[in-house]
């Protein structure tokens, strides 16, 4: 009897705590549980009803995490992507292959140029989207991997500003600052982001191989070089009447390293008599300096509820220079390292042709130019024509189609046709999605024209003009499941690229043949020629898992895991047959296993709410083509967010820790570094609203 009792009582709590828990959650689930997206079909959906799978990062999220840059953040809270930082930048891998074949979108416009990734306030994030898997129907060239799609808060009051100051170990620094302004039919919409890092080292040392012995030497080259950047950007828009609006957009960023003048490594030779001769030369004598400008309109003209059109033009400027600052023959001078030009032009519209038919369809322009001192490019171009659509279809009750396809000509190329389908089931809370797309990227001038000249490797590489464009095929396969306070996502994937560019080396019969590759290795004496070529392939299959859940009491829990197996098959030249051999490795700076959580707490008090918030990020061994494997790490980071509601503004002082456990990689110099961190630090920082 009493056990009976017991049952209905835990029972009936259980009804009430999800009747309880949902009436409470209701608007946070539309946040995080069900989130507007756009990404992946150009129309919106609420997240659970959208054909195809799309992972958000919400505002609140970020702001929890309190993380520094886009990468940062998305290596924290999604178990897809991870980075990898060195003296030249962040580079960002996502399900398996590198941030070449990732493009990335600000409010659905694509962001070009080399510095992409760090020209975002995260500060004025609404949400970030990540589609994964091939999207080139819809956008284009370098969407074989996915797409990352950045969506900025747009404030509707008349005046909104807010500014956002964090400090950390090791000179770290960021601020941003933005103000929306609406007066009428006109807004504007301005934000300024600086961000600042010392140098810093974990290991001084590097190590020398001589006959067995293990010998160190000391050097000042840091494991992160030391940087400052600015970005400065301000959008206008005029909604003309219900049915028009139209903008205008321009930005300009500026980022400079500031490596250490005075350090110095070593090389090592072997005399005669056996013994080792250490010679110490300068490590650095430049810095880089990055700037890019950008600056597009748009207008939007909707005649009636059916029908939605689009304009948008957009032009991308970079420029990237060694600053040369302690030789005697370029002291004080710059040399143009790349110089790009980037033009995107945009005609499309979505056409609701019935209630189960959506079309989106368009005419896309895209011109590139390139030239560059240092790889010996005066100016070269490229320019692309494209015709693309997308139909979403709803068949019967619970089962949608998509199906798309683009048509690209480019002046180097000719004709690429690359479609993508997709099935949509739903019934109840549970979803299932399948999808198939090709995707293709065009070679980089860069890779068609450079000729680089590496000196202390006597290595010389050629451009090829002959270059294809690499191409892929992704299926991938979704079950998921979500209510009012939790959701359950697994995904598989598979990722067969083709014609994969990369550097092959140059037989000695090709060489003798050929009076100019001749010269250069029996007049210049260049030991190595090589040129870059379609010779690679790469199959990559993985399983990737989500979970997050809406707890009583202000609790949150998340996380994911994401597992990928990779093969690339690359042509290497036997040098002693001189014939070319077949080699399985694992795709370049791939990583197996990754794993992502996150819990936290929040709690209001009238005017004052308290976030905690704990992050951690776990990944196994990653692979370099060149280093071999770095060892596998784990971060954790604890942060805390205090918000204080007055009349008009909102204080919001937050104190953390990252990297709780002081987790570090003090490998010698010049290793594949698991982890760049310098270790365990404290975070301290403000917001500020009104």
């Amino acid at each position: 009897m009493r056990r009976s009792c017991l049952s209905v009582i835990i029972f009936h709590l259980l009804f009430v705590f999800s009747q309880s828990s949902a009436a409470q959650t209701d608007s946070l689930r539309q946040t995080m549980m069900n989130p507007i997206v756009i990404t992946g079909t150009g129309t919106y959906h609420r997240a659970e009803n959208a054909p195809v799978v799309v992972k958000v990062i919400t505002a609140k999220e970020l702001q929890d995490a309190q993380a520094s840059s886009l990468q940062d953040a998305l290596s924290r809270l999604t178990s897809t992507i991870t980075t990898q930082t060195n003296g030249m930048g962040t580079f960002v891998n996502f399900n398996g292959v590198s941030d070449d074949y990732i493009v990335i979108l600000e409010n659905g416009k694509r962001i070009s140029g080399d510095d992409r990734w760090n020209r975002i306030s995260l500060d004025n994030v609404k949400r970030i989207e990540i589609f994964s898997g091939a999207a080139s129907a819809l956008y284009g060239s370098d969407a074989i991997a996915g797409v990352i799609n950045i969506i900025t808060e747009d404030s509707k009051a008349p005046v909104a500003a807010s500014s956002a100051t964090k400090v950390m170990n090791n000179g770290r620094m960021d601020q941003d600052i933005n103000v929306d302004v609406n007066a009428g039919s006109v807004s504007s919409q301005t934000s300024y982001t600086y961000h600042q890092a010392d140098n810093w080292q974990v290991n001084h040392y590097q190590e020398f191989d001589e006959d067995g012995t293990k010998v160190l030497k000391l050097t000042g080259r840091p494991m992160s070089a030391g940087f400052q950047s600015q970005h400065i950007s301000e959008k206008l828009e005029w909604r003309i009447d219900d049915q028009w609006s139209a903008y205008v957009r321009g930005s300009y960023y500026d980022y400079t390293t500031d490596r250490p003048q005075t350090a110095s490594y070593f090389t090592s030779k072997k005399q005669t008599d056996g013994t080792y001769k250490y010679t110490a030369k300068q490590a650095y004598t430049y810095d880089l300096h990055h700037r890019s400008y950008t600056y597009g309109g748009g207008t939007r003209w909707s005649p009636n509820s059916r029908t939605f059109l689009y304009l948008d033009v957009y032009s991308d400027n970079f420029e990237s220079k060694y600053d040369y600052w302690q030789t005697d023959a370029k002291e004080g001078y710059e040399e143009t390292r790349k110089r790009t030009h980037y033009v995107n032009e945009t005609l499309r519209g979505i056409f609701r042709l019935a209630d189960w038919n959506k079309l989106s369809a368009g005419t896309e322009l895209v011109q590139e130019s390139l030239n560059s001192e240092s790889d010996n490019i005066d100016f070269e171009t490229t320019n692309s024509y494209n015709l693309f659509a997308q139909d979403e279809l709803k068949i019967v009750q619970g089962l949608e189609a998509v199906v798309g396809a683009r048509l690209t000509l480019n002046d180097h190329f000719g004709t690429a046709f690359t479609p993508n389908a997709g099935l949509f089931f739903h019934v109840g809370d549970f979803r299932l999605r399948g999808s198939y797309a090709g995707g293709y990227r065009t070679p980089t001038l860069s890779q068609l024209y450079a000729t680089d000249q590496a000196k202390t490797t006597s290595r010389y590489t050629l451009h090829n003009k002959d270059l294809k464009p690499e191409r892929n095929h992704f299926f991938n396969l979704n079950a998921e499941y979500g209510n009012a306070w939790m959701s359950v996502s697994v995904s598989g994937f598979m990722n067969k690229i083709r014609d994969m560019i990369n550097y092959r080396t140059m037989t000695t019969a090709e060489i003798d043949n050929d009076a100019a590759l001749k010269s250069l290795r029996d007049d210049d004496g260049w030991k190595t020629i090589r040129r870059r070529d379609n010779i690679d392939r790469a199959t990559l299959r993985g399983v990737s898992a989500s979970v997050k859940f809406l707890l009583p009491y202000g609790f949150t829990l998340g996380g994911g895991y994401t597992f990928t197996d990779s093969e690339a098959e690359t042509q290497t030249l036997n040098t002693k047959t001189q014939q070319y051999e077949v080699t399985k490795t694992p795709v370049d700076k791939s990583v197996k296993h990754v794993a992502s959580m996150m819990a936290s707490w929040d709690k209001s008090w009238r005017n004052y709410h308290l976030n905690i918030t704990l992050n951690g990020h776990l990944q196994g061994e990653r692979y370099s083509s060149t280093y071999g494997y770095a060892d596998g790490y784990g971060q954790w980071d604890l942060t805390t967010r205090h918000s204080i509601k007055m009349r008009h503004y909102t204080l919001e002082p937050g104190l953390g820790v990252e990297n709780i456990f002081n987790q570090r990689d003090n490998a010698y110099w010049n290793s594949n570094f698991s982890t760049t961190t310098p270790g365990r630090s404290f975070i301290a920082s403000l917001r500020m609203k009104y």
